[in-house]
């Protein structure tokens, strides 16, 4: 009989604590102090209970408003990311800990200078916005990784990055200074975050590529955006894509792309048999989303072509 040794599981997070360590004082050297009422022009501003909102006071257009309820509505969903990122990354004390608590606080500030942009200028049904808000934090969010801490660090970097695109794009298609730089100074910080994450993973690849590749490949195909859970998203998604807002050639091109080149994932060697079978699962995704991406493309530009024309 041959007696097979034991081999405990590798605690990925201790051996990446190091990294950890290294990547939140560089995030701490880089970011910013910011204050959301610096950003806010509360000198518009009313009272609701002597002039009351009314459909005819937004300055944004339907689908700029559709854009900033979606990213306000995400960032809302703070407590439900914070138990998720604890849950992935916040176990005992030291550096991870530490960033998950940083990165919290430095969220919560989006969803404050968002809703006071909005209730502030009027551009939004204040009372509506209330009741979503609280149909979203009531449906929560999860993140279905089984406990893989290189799926958890695969999405955030990928939700990030997605995020701070969706974001800066909402606040330029607004065509309102206010907001464009609101959405900057969101975006910035979405930026730190993302490479942070990103960079985790890079340190990650280093020890165990192959179950990388794994956790990569697994959490691009079962992206989805963090609002997906939102009352009427499917909908108002579609309305944002039509805008260029976010689409599928940007989160092909600019999402998956971007950070698939930085990991190096299809020049890795000495991967396993499994790792390369998910390599190649990933080489026909991304080209079958790179087809989608083109025909919608195709469709968006016939109807604007027949829209400028006039006819239907």
């Amino acid at each position: 009989m041959v007696t097979r040794l034991f081999v405990p599981p590798r605690d990925l997070l201790s051996e990446l604590e190091p990294a950890a360590e290294r990547l939140l004082n560089r995030h701490l050297g880089i970011a910013k102090e910011w204050f959301p009422h610096d950003y806010i022009p509360y000198s518009v501003g009313r009272d609701f209970d002597k002039d009351p909102w009314t459909p005819d006071q937004p300055r944004i257009s339907g689908v700029a408003q559709i854009a900033f309820e979606v990213n306000l509505l995400t960032e809302d969903n703070l407590p439900s990311y914070h138990r998720e990122i604890h849950r992935m990354f916040g176990g005992g004390d030291g550096a991870w800990i530490n960033w998950v608590n940083r990165w919290t606080a430095e969220e919560g500030r989006h969803a404050i200078v968002l809703r006071d942009y909005l209730v502030v200028t009027r551009n939004i049904d204040p009372y509506a916005l209330e009741r979503s808000r609280m149909n979203q934090l009531q449906t929560a969010y999860s993140h279905d990784d089984n406990g893989n801490v290189l799926r958890g660090l695969a999405y955030v970097a990928f939700q990030e990055l997605a995020t701070r695109i969706s974001h800066r794009n909402t606040g330029r298609y607004s065509s309102d200074p206010v907001a464009d730089r609101i959405m900057d100074r969101i975006a910035a910080d979405e930026n730190l975050h993302m490479v942070f994450y990103r960079d985790m993973l890079s340190e990650a690849i280093v020890l165990d590529p192959s179950a990388a590749v794994h956790a990569i490949v697994d959490e691009i195909l079962a992206f989805q955006m963090p609002g997906a859970g939102m009352e009427n998203f499917t909908r108002k998604a579609a309305q944002i894509a039509r805008a260029g807002i976010y689409d599928l050639r940007i989160h092909h091109d600019e999402v998956l792309w971007p950070l698939l080149r930085h990991w190096g994932v299809f020049e890795l060697t000495n991967l396993d048999v499994s790792a390369e079978v998910c390599r190649e699962d990933l080489r026909r995704f991304l080209a079958d989303l790179d087809a989608q991406a083109s025909r919608f493309e195709a469709r968006r530009n016939a109807i604007l072509e027949r829209q400028a024309s006039g006819t239907s």
